[in-house]
């Protein structure tokens, strides 16, 4: 029997244990879900390169470790919890450790016109509230990822923003993993957040980890925009280099909504973030901005899609890369404008910078247009450092690494300064910092 054959016969028993024990507690609808979409992984299995989508993503690795439920969480002080990259928002902030909440790292007062609760307690209070919602925007019919995570997420977060309220705090769900010890580990977050109509929030989610071991995470976010919601989503991904992180952000958005993600892959030995994202009314607006930076032997990839589906709707999408030593980047942008969607207006380009001859990056921007009016266009480049700015700068007495390390952060610092927290702002311009200086350093951080 292969590895991977074995591992979803494991994965199967899991899944039947965990139907038969933990997930008891589900209402109806969820067992309900939760087997359908393990029945949909059994019959697809782990995507292959064979598969378009996964084409230059080989998740044999991941596909092939034998991973456990963490069996004990790892004691974390507040004191400690700020030096393992979880940053102070000031807001309300959810803490998970290797899956499970930490209510003592926590900040849970109630924020007027917010709501944030464990998934787990919002399931148990009032199950059919969430049915309409949970599990419904991101499409485990097509990622095996999100199937797996359907059927095995224990706990989570659920965010509402009620209609008219102005968050004026952003709001933190912090997913922190351990040394998971002998064995590797999984854990599966699925966070829901509901921007309610005419309101305003910022959420920010953190996924750190330490840098030698191995653990997957898997998490989906879902995000329900109503009409006049205005949300900024924050990703910052910065697991241990040994481990796997794949996730799925799913936006649907109502009429005059807003949505704005903010992405920044920095950890991982293997990463994959795909965000699909839906216009559901009219006069919508949307923009993608991410970056991802690559050293080692690092895959970082980044799928995204805009669906168009609704007319007078408004794209930007910017994602930029940057690979040293023997790193991979992978952006695959595809935007959809349907038959229906006149006076669409969409502007996609993805930018990566090569700081090695051994680095490399695949670059897919893709439109598909199906109506006529229209105003549409895409690009990609990828290259190295400018040997005419590099010139330029050692002639005015810049040594040879600082030129490089000031190029690098200006290609970078586009995207970092449109991040509207300031204190991710400012972490963000540290971590990179002591990273691009002479070249990003391909050890582990």
């Amino acid at each position: 029997m292969s590895p991977v054959a074995e591992e979803k016969d494991v994965l199967r028993a899991k899944f039947e244990l965990f139907a038969e024990q933990l997930s008891r507690g589900d209402a109806p609808w969820l067992r309900e879900r939760r087997t359908a979409a393990f029945t949909r992984f059994s019959e697809r299995g782990f995507p292959t390169t064979r598969d378009e989508e996964w084409r230059e993503t080989n998740v044999a690795p991941l596909a092939r470790t034998l991973f456990a439920r963490p069996e004990a969480t790892a004691e974390i002080t507040p004191q400690t919890l700020r030096g393992l990259g979880v940053l102070d928002l000031g807001g309300p902030e959810f803490v998970f450790v290797n899956g499970c909440f930490a209510a003592e790292l926590s900040r849970t007062e109630a924020t007027a016109g917010v709501t944030v609760q464990r998934l787990r307690d919002a399931l148990e209070s009032d199950p059919g509230a969430l049915e309409a919602r949970l599990t419904r925007l991101a499409d485990d019919g097509r990622n095996p990822f999100v199937a797996l995570n359907t059927a095995f997420f224990e706990d989570g977060v659920v965010i509402e923003i009620a209609s008219g309220t102005q968050a004026s705090q952003p709001i933190q769900i912090a997913w922190l993993s351990t040394d998971p010890g002998s064995k590797p580990t999984v854990c599966y977050p699925r966070s829901l957040i509901l921007a309610r109509r005419g309101s305003q929030a910022t959420v920010v989610e953190s996924y750190v980890g330490p840098s030698a071991a191995v653990y997957l995470t898997n998490a989906v976010s879902e995000a329900l925009l109503e009409d006049g919601a205005r949300l900024t989503h924050i990703k910052l991904q910065r697991e241990g280099l040994a481990a796997f992180h794949v996730a799925t952000l799913a936006a649907q958005q109502g009429r005059d909504s807003v949505f704005t993600s903010h992405h920044f892959a920095l950890g991982g030995a293997l990463a994959r973030t795909d965000i699909d994202q839906r216009f559901d009314g009219a006069g919508g607006e949307c923009q993608l901005l991410g970056l991802f930076v690559g050293r080692s032997e690092q895959l970082l990839d980044t799928h995204s899609r805009i669906d168009h589906a609704k007319p007078h709707c408004l794209s930007r999408e910017l994602y930029k890369g940057i690979v040293d030593g023997r790193a991979r980047g992978v952006f695959n942008g595809l935007v959809t404008v349907r038959k229906d969607a006149q006076k669409t207006d969409a502007q996609q380009s993805n930018k990566n910078l090569l700081l090695s001859r051994e680095a490399l990056v695949h670059s897919t921007p893709q439109l598909e247009i199906l109506a006529d009016d229209v105003r549409c266009k895409h690009g990609s480049t990828t290259g190295q450092l400018d040997p005419l700015a590099l010139f330029y700068l050692r002639s005015r007495g810049i040594g040879e690494a600082e030129a490089k390390g000031l190029l690098t952060w200006a290609f970078a610092s586009e995207l970092v300064r449109r991040v509207p927290v300031a204190a991710v702002r400012v972490a963000l311009e540290t971590e990179l910092s002591s990273l691009l200086p002479g070249g990003l350093r391909s050890e582990a951080r």
